[in-house]
């Protein structure tokens, strides 16, 4: 880390910047700018009246809403003990189950598999008998 530091500095070290005077009066004259913008003027006074004035202001606004709240809340309300009663429902749903109707289309898809199965399993045996019988043949001489 030393090594990359190092190598670094002297990279910065030999860089050679030159700042017109243009450039530098343009700069300079933005710094003031700013500078006097973030520094408004006001009079000396000024602040620790606002702030009096404010906390004044305050304090009287919350003994007002307190003497409100307090005027109006005449007896405190009683605890629920017990949960609202649910609506019932007026809707009556009538269920009744019937078996899908997808399991009719699936036991036809499983009653094909099942053909379709036999007739590859005897075309294979079909097949192993021929290469059986043409294995016999060769060896025949």
């Amino acid at each position: 880390m030393d090594k990359l530091a190092k190598q670094l500095r002297d990279d910065a070290n030999r860089i050679e910047a030159r700042i017109s005077p243009q450039l530098d009066e343009r700069i300079r004259a933005s710094l003031e700018s700013a500078a006097q913008e973030r520094t408004p003027a006001r009079p000396a006074g000024h602040s620790a009246r606002f702030w009096w004035t404010s906390s004044l202001t305050g304090i009287a606004a919350t003994m007002l809403v307190i003497a409100i709240v307090n005027l109006t809340l005449d007896e405190p309300e009683p605890a629920i003990t017990e949960p609202p009663a649910t609506p019932q429902l007026a809707v009556q749903f009538d269920w009744k189950l019937q078996p899908a109707m997808l399991t009719q289309t699936l036991e036809q898809e499983l009653a094909d598999i099942q053909s379709d199965l036999k007739k590859a399993e005897q075309v294979v045996r079909e097949d192993i008998e021929q290469i059986a019988v043409t294995a016999t043949d060769a060896e025949e001489p």
